[in-house]
C-alpha cells in the first residue's frame, strides 16, 4: 500500500512514490533509502534522498560515503593546502593543457585572494620558467607554489632557533618548545616530532626537522591555539550535575522557522551528533491517540512523540556517553500522557531512569559518570507546585504569563482549549520526572527544610537578566544546588538567540539556544532499512543544528572542549556553596592577556582566507582582525587591527591587542577575521571561539570557522598569545 503522505511521518518524504511504508502509517517497508546532505547545500534545503534496490546495497553506499567523510575529515593541514592550491591551478588552466601562460597565473592569483604588481608577478613567473618558453608546466608549476606559499614570519621564527644550518636538530626544537610554554617536554617528545611532521626522509633519519616540517607541526592540531589535551574528556565527571554547563536546545524538534517551519526527528539526531545534552519535546495531543510534537498554534509540521523517542534511543550517545535530559513541555490530556509513558518506558528500555539510584546522596544530584548512557525526564512531579486556580502550572506557562511572551493565540487561550484536563499530570509521565522536577522558582534562597536538587526552575531570559541584576550572588548560590534552565523570549519569532555567556556567568547550567538548523555542515548520512516497526536502524554525522551568529558561536566555543561531551565543568566559583562570587563585582584585573607581544618577528598574519564576491573576479578582500573577549560584563571587551588591502592571501598586521581580564576562568576569547568597507557594514570571513583556560600560549594557528561553523580549510590566523597572571 502507498505511504499515507502525513507531514507527521518522519519518513514520508523518503518513502512517498515507492514499494515501502512510512512511520506515521507504520506500514512494513520493503525497500531501503539512505540521505545524505553536503557541505554546500543551501539553508533550509532538504537531504538528497536516494532508494536502493536492497538493504545491503543501501548499507554498502553509506559505509563508502561514510569512509569518504572520516578520510577527508583526517586530510592533515598540508594535505588540504595541497588540494586547496591544484583546484584553483585547475581552475585557472582555461584551455586545460596542463601549462600555466602569465595570464593564467595572473587569474590563479586573483582566484586566491591576492592582488601583486605585475611586475613583480611577471618577475617571479620568469624566475620560474626554467624552460624559458613563456608556459610554466611540472616542477616549474610546483616551484610558482612554493614561491607563492612562502612564510615570511615563520622562516624568521625558525631562524631564531635553527642558526646557519637551517635545520633544527632535537635539541634545538626543544628550545623552541620551551619558549613555547610547552611544560614538560623532552628530546624523546621532540624527536617524536620530527618523526611525525616531516616531510623529508632524509632529514627524518637525521633527526633534524626543516622548515616545512616546521610549517606542518605548526599548523597541525599540536600547533593549534586550542590545547589538544583538552579536546579529550579531561574533566573531573564524578561531580555533580548541578557542577556543569550542559550543552542545551529549544524547540529542537524545528529545521526552520518557528512559525511555518518543518518538524522532524533529524533536527533531533542533529543536535546530538553536535553533543547536544538537553533537547525539548514539545508534547500536544494528536490524532489517533497518539501525541505529535511540534510549536503549538503554529503553522510548523508535526512529528510523532513515540518516533523522536526512538531517535533518542538509536542516536542520544553516538557522540557522547553522558546522560541526556528529555525537557517535556506538556499540553497533553490523561490519556495521551499516559501514551507517552508507554513510549518512553517501552523504546528508551534500561536507558531510562525510573528511580533514584541507589548509592546516591539524597543531598545533591548524581554526576554525569554515574549516569553514562541514560536518559532523564525534566517535568512535572506529583504533587506539583498549585497555581492559584487549584492546578499544576507547567514549568513554561508562569513565564508566559508574566512576561507575555507566548507566540501566537496561545496568549490569550482559556486552559479547556489547549486539550482535555491539559493542566492535570498523569501519575504514569509524574513518576519518570526523577532527578528533574519541573518547579517554579518561589525564592533563590535555600528553604528550611532538607536540599531539593531535584527541583529545576525554567525561565525566560527575561526574568534570568532580572534575577542577575538585582540578586546576583544569590542566584549563583542558587545554581550550585540546583539545575535552571534558561529559553529565549517567545518574540524572538525569528528564532534569534540570546548571548548564554550572561547567564554562564551566574552558573545557569541550561541556556538553551534556538534549534533552528545551519543549512551545511559536515555531511550526514543515514541508512532507512527494511526492520520490524521501531527497530530502524542507522548513523548520523554532524551537522550543525542551531541558528548561526555569534551567540551560537559562543556556544559552540564553551562546548568546543571536553571531548565536545555536551558537559563542561563549572569554575570553582560557580560550585562552591557558601561562594562570595558575583559576576557584576568580580574584583580587580588578575589576567593580562596579550595577542603578538613580540617584537621580532611581528607575528598576526592570516593564510588563504576565502573569496567572499565570487560574482566579481577583481574582487579582493581588504581583512582586518578583531579580538573580542566575552565574559563577566567588566571583561566584555573588543579590539581590532587596521585592515590590509586587497590581500586575503598572505595579509600581515604589526599591531599588539591587550586585554585586563577579572574572571578570565569564565572568559571566552573570539578571534574574527572581516572584510573592511568604507561604505556599509564590514563582511563577515571567518572565526573561531574557545575557551581562554583552552588557549595555548606561544606561536599559534588558529583554523578558521565559517558563519555556519563549517571549516574554512586552509584558512587561518598566525598570533604569539601571552598570558600573565597576577
Amino acid at each position: 500500500m502507498p505511504c499515507c503522505g502525513a507531514r507527521s511521518c518522519a519518513r514520508s518524504a523518503r518513502t512517498r512514490g515507492r514499494r515501502s511504508g512510512c512511520t506515521g502509517c507504520r506500514r512494513t517497508a520493503s525497500a531501503c533509502g539512505f540521505s545524505g546532505a553536503s557541505r554546500m547545500r543551501p539553508q533550509g534545503t532538504s537531504n538528497l534522498d536516494l532508494v536502493a534496490r536492497s538493504a545491503e546495497e543501501a548499507q554498502h553506499w553509506a559505509r563508502g560515503l561514510d569512509k569518504l567523510r572520516v578520510r577527508l575529515e583526517a586530510m592533515s593541514q598540508w594535505e588540504r593546502l595541497d588540494h586547496w592550491i591544484h583546484f584553483y591551478l585547475h581552475r585557472a588552466d582555461s584551455n586545460q593543457d596542463s601549462k600555466m601562460s602569465f595570464k593564467e597565473i595572473k587569474s590563479l592569483l586573483c582566484m586566491v585572494n591576492v592582488d601583486v604588481n605585475d611586475m613583480y608577478a611577471y618577475r617571479l613567473f620568469k624566475a620560474c620558467d626554467q624552460s624559458n618558453d613563456e608556459r610554466l608546466e611540472g616542477g616549474e608549476i610546483e616551484e610558482f607554489v612554493r614561491q607563492l606559499l612562502k612564510r615570511p614570519e615563520l622562516e624568521e621564527l625558525f631562524c631564531q632557533f635553527s642558526g646557519e644550518d637551517r635545520v633544527l636538530s632535537t635539541s634545538e626544537l626543544l628550545e623552541f618548545l620551551k619558549a613555547q610554554g610547552e611544560t614538560g617536554a623532552t628530546l624523546a617528545h621532540a624527536r617524536q616530532l620530527i618523526q611525525t611532521y616531516e616531510l623529508h626522509e632524509t632529514a627524518k633519519r637525521h633527526e633534524l626537522m626543516t622548515l616545512d616540517g616546521f610549517m606542518m607541526y605548526l599548523l597541525s592540531p599540536e600547533g593549534a591555539a586550542l590545547d589538544p589535551a583538552h579536546a579529550l574528556v579531561f574533566q573531573d565527571m564524578g561531580q555533580p550535575l548541578t557542577h556543569y554547563f550542559i550543552s542545551s536546545s529549544h524547540n529542537t524538534y524545528l529545521t526552520d522557522s518557528q512559525i511555518g517551519g518543518l518538524s522532524s526527528t533529524e533536527a533531533y539526531i542533529r543536535a546530538f551528533s553536535q553533543g547536544c545534552r538537553c533537547v525539548e519535546l514539545d508534547c500536544w495531543e494528536g490524532p489517533g491517540g497518539e501525541p505529535v510534537i511540534y510549536h503549538g498554534h503554529t503553522l510548523t509540521s508535526k512529528i510523532l512523540f513515540r518516533d523522536v523517542v526512538q531517535a533518542v534511543h538509536d542516536h542520544a550517545f553516538e557522540r557522547s556517553p553522558y546522560p541526556v535530559i528529555l525537557s517535556l513541555e506538556n499540553h497533553c490530556g490523561l490519556e495521551q500522557q499516559a501514551v507517552m509513558a508507554h513510549h518512553l518506558r517501552t523504546i528508551l528500555g534500561d536507558q531510562l531512569v525510573t528511580e533514584v539510584l541507589g548509592t546516591q546522596d539524597p543531598q545533591e544530584l548524581p554526576s554525569p559518570e554515574h549516569l553514562k548512557g541514560r536518559v532523564l525526564v525534566k517535568g512535572k512531579k506529583l504533587p506539583g507546585s498549585w497555581g492559584e486556580d487549584s492546578r499544576p502550572v507547567s514549568d513554561r506557562e508562569e513565564e508566559e504569563e508574566e512576561d507575555g511572551e507566548a507566540v501566537g493565540p496561545a496568549q490569550h487561550r482559556a486552559p479547556s482549549q489547549a486539550g482535555p484536563q491539559a493542566g492535570q499530570i498523569s501519575p504514569e509521565l509524574s513518576a519518570l520526572a526523577v532527578y528533574c522536577c519541573a518547579t517554579r522558582l518561589q525564592t533563590l534562597q535555600p528553604g528550611p527544610g532538607p536540599a531539593q536538587p531535584c527541583q529545576v526552575s525554567s525561565l525566560s531570559e527575561r526574568k534570568a537578566r532580572k534575577l542577575l541584576r538585582e540578586a546576583g550572588n544569590s542566584f549563583v548560590r542558587h545554581n550550585t544546588r540546583q539545575l535552571t534552565r534558561v529559553y529565549p523570549l517567545g518574540l524572538r519569532v525569528n528564532s534569534a538567540n540570546y548571548s548564554p555567556q550572561e547567564m554562564w556567568n551566574v552558573g545557569c547550567q541550561l541556556g538553551v539556544l534556538w534549534a533552528s538548523p545551519a543549512g551545511s555542515g559536515a555531511a550526514i548520512l543515514r541508512a532507512f532499512c527494511s526492520a520490524p516497526e521501531g527497530q530502524q536502524g542507522g548513523g548520523a554525522v554532524a551537522l550543525n543544528f542551531q541558528t548561526p551568529g555569534y551567540e551560537m558561536d559562543l556556544n559552540t566555543g564553551r562546548f568546543l572542549v571536553n571531548g565536545r561531551c555536551g558537559y563542561v565543568l563549572k569554575p570553582l566559583c560557580l560550585r562552591q556553596p557558601d561562594t562570595a562570587f558575583d559576576p557584576g563585582r568580580p574584583g580587580p584585573p588578575n589576567t593580562t592577556l596579550t595577542i603578538q607581544p613580540c617584537p621580532s618577528p611581528q607575528v598576526l598574519s592570516a593564510q588563504q582566507l576565502p573569496k567572499l564576491n565570487t560574482e566579481k573576479p577583481g574582487s579582493i578582500v581588504d581583512p582586518l582582525v578583531r579580538v573580542e573577549i566575552h565574559g563577566v560584563p567588566e571583561d566584555c571587551a573588543q579590539q581590532e587591527t587596521s585592515h590590509v588591502l586587497n590581500n586575503g592571501f598572505n595579509p600581515r598586521w604589526g599591531q599588539t591587542l591587550q586585554f585586563l581580564l577579572r574572571a578570565p576562568e569564565l572568559a571566552l576569547v573570539r578571534f574574527v577575521v572581516e572584510d573592511y568597507d568604507t561604505a556599509s557594514p564590514n563582511d563577515f570571513v571567518g572565526q573561531f571561539t574557545l575557551p581562554l583556560s583552552s588557549l595555548k600560549q606561544g606561536y599559534r594557528h588558529i583554523h578558521l570557522l565559517a558563519k555556519d561553523g563549517a571549516p574554512l580549510s586552509p584558512a587561518t590566523l598566525f598570533i604569539h598569545v601571552c598570558a600573565q597572571h597576577s
